[in-house]
């Protein structure tokens, strides 16, 4: 079951009124093709890392006193963007946390990272291994981008979100209750950070500086995340017996605002029940779910018990949707910024 969702973004918002003068974008611009006001950059030093150990503190001090930070059995690092290529990012988290000795992994599964990791985590409860995991989705996407690309410069943003997934009882809110998750290789170069890995290394070329830089073919991804998204909603539901205007709140990956609405309308959910974040944060990755939820959350749109459904596709090409009932928690878990506070976590 999910115990609670926690989020933290870095510094103050950056509004579309300070993106680059180069890029030759304004405000209606950037709104009418993502629907995206501002987002968030870390700032100079500050890596994945950092944001997942300011999102999952902020979730265990919150936590009930008999269960903090000792009742953490493991700890998921869903990222695209981890501190390093070797070694994970994860255990060094978990020791950060004081966490001691737990088991530590990241995932790699982009923007579905965060479905990704639910389900794995529920699979690591269910089978006994572990009583109770810290699962933390973050992305520091703007340490990837190319200066000179306007089309992902404008979408993406940095942040981290943390869950708690532990055991529980039959039709407890909270409850986990399917998953369907999918995934393409054919499509592996439609997202991607071609240089820096053991390809590019073999293959005995010289490094192309702008290898290093996050690659995106937006048209082709649009359609593919619109199939996929909308084609793992209505497996899951069928799975769950759910009818379309019985969930409660629909959470998709908050990759652009015309891909959510495009997926919300072909399952048959209507717009009053989808949750939005991007216009505040943008596209912050394996983030953008829990950082969703949170925000939700904390604005009194998600009660104890709602069904929820949650949807993500991101690089790889990776998909899959999770159906849960939302938990009912005694106290609200904030989404801090280091320049601030805002108060976006669940009650």
């Amino acid at each position: 079951m999910l115990q609670g969702v926690a989020g933290w973004v870095p510094g103050e918002p950056v509004g579309n009124e300070r993106l680059p003068a180069d890029w030759d974008v304004d405000d209606a611009w950037v709104r009418r093709r993502t629907g995206i006001g501002s987002r968030h950059r870390a700032g100079e030093g500050v890596a994945t890392g950092d944001l997942a150990f300011e999102a999952a503190s902020r979730l265990l001090a919150r936590a009930p006193a008999a269960d903090g930070v000792d009742a953490v059995d493991a700890v998921v690092l869903a990222t695209a963007t981890p501190d390093h290529l070797c070694p994970g990012t994860a255990p060094a988290l978990a020791a950060r946390l004081g966490l001691g000795t737990v088991p530590a992994l990241d995932i790699a599964a982009v923007c579905s990272g965060f479905v990704y990791g639910l389900a794995v985590c529920h699979g690591l409860v269910t089978s006994g291994l572990y009583g109770r995991i810290l699962l933390v989705g973050a992305d520091v996407y703007s340490t990837w981008l190319d200066p000179a690309d306007r089309s992902a410069g404008v979408v993406f943003g940095d942040g981290a979100g943390a869950a708690l997934v532990a055991a529980g009882r039959r039709g407890d809110p909270g409850e986990l209750l399917a998953f369907d998750l999918g995934s393409d290789g054919t499509g592996y170069d439609l997202i991607t950070v071609p240089g820096g890995g053991a390809r590019a290394r073999a293959s005995g070329k010289p490094a192309d500086p702008g290898d290093g830089f996050f690659r995106m073919q937006g048209g082709t991804v649009y359609q593919h995340a619109v199939e996929r998204m909308t084609g793992s909603c209505r497996t899951l539901l069928d799975r769950v017996g759910w009818d379309p205007a019985e969930v409660d709140r629909f959470v998709p990956h908050q990759a652009n605002a015309r891909i959510l609405r495009a997926v919300a309308e072909r399952v048959g959910i209507a717009p009053q029940r989808c949750v939005t974040h991007l216009e505040r944060v943008g596209n912050t990755g394996a983030a953008s779910i829990p950082l969703a939820l949170a925000d939700a959350a904390d604005g009194g749109r998600l009660r104890p018990g709602d069904r929820v459904l949650l949807t993500a596709f991101g690089g790889g090409l990776t998909w899959g949707s999770a159906a849960l009932r939302w938990p009912g928690t005694p106290q609200t878990m904030c989404m801090d910024s280091m320049e601030g506070t805002q108060h976006v976590a669940p009650r």
